[in-house]
């Protein structure tokens, strides 16, 4: 399969990248800053934390599909999520490329945006703790970067392609297993963590799932 990996250098990225390759597809990486970058796949120079790039199209044309690890890194790079994921998905349209996934985040589905400014206040996965204690905290703390998300995944439901957001609880550098739990349009119960070598993991893995398309998938442990 030919895929196009965007943030390939970033923490999810590097997985995708690594595993996509060790799975014999052929990449394109798309990266901000390729300096050191050591991979038998494609390089395409993109910082999309600024604006989007005529060589995205380059980037994806031709892909059978587009996985994204766009995510603010600090709070400078918030908005990146939604500028660079509709950056990629103009890119695609243009050059015929429908399949796209993207990681998102485990509270996006209670988190209100312009195309959603009145969504369910809870997740029917979560317990009583991630909705009253631990779940707001830290939306309280990351806002801005919950809000770029919530935001990005606008830009998929308003558009046309075959999307699937994977949203991951606290992020974790534990080695991929291969072994975690998944739900369509909701949270885990008692899902708190999850690797992001297992998020990649799932990425790669619904590419193979129609049943994904146009859908947020819950991971956890």
């Amino acid at each position: 399969m030919k895929l196009t990996i965007v943030a390939a250098t970033g923490g999810i990225g590097r997985h995708l990248l690594e595993q996509a390759l060790a799975a014999g597809h052929e990449v394109t990486a798309v990266v901000r800053n390729p300096s050191g970058l050591s991979t038998p796949a494609r390089v395409v120079t993109a910082d999309l934390a600024v604006s989007g790039s005529a060589a995205l199209e380059t980037a994806v044309a031709g892909a059978d599909a587009v996985l994204s690890g766009l995510g603010a890194r600090s709070t400078a790079d918030t908005g990146v999520a939604e500028r660079g994921t509709r950056a990629v998905t103009e890119a695609m349209r243009a050059t015929g490329v429908r399949r796209i996934v993207v990681v998102s985040a485990a509270p996006i589905g209670t988190v209100a945006s312009p195309g959603r400014p009145h969504p369910p206040k809870h997740d029917p996965g979560d317990g009583f703790a991630m909705r009253y204690l631990l779940g707001p905290l830290v939306k309280a703390a990351l806002r801005g970067h919950y809000a770029d998300l919530a935001r990005m995944e606008d830009v998929l439901r308003d558009g046309e392609l075959d999307w699937t957001a994977v949203r991951p609880p606290r992020l974790t550098d534990k080695a991929l297993t291969g072994s975690y739990r998944t739900a369509p349009g909701q949270n885990l119960p008692g899902g708190v963590r999850i690797s992001r070598a297992d998020v990649a993991h799932l990425m790669l893995r619904v590419l193979d799932q129609p049943e994904t398309i146009k859908q947020a998938v819950g991971i956890a442990n």
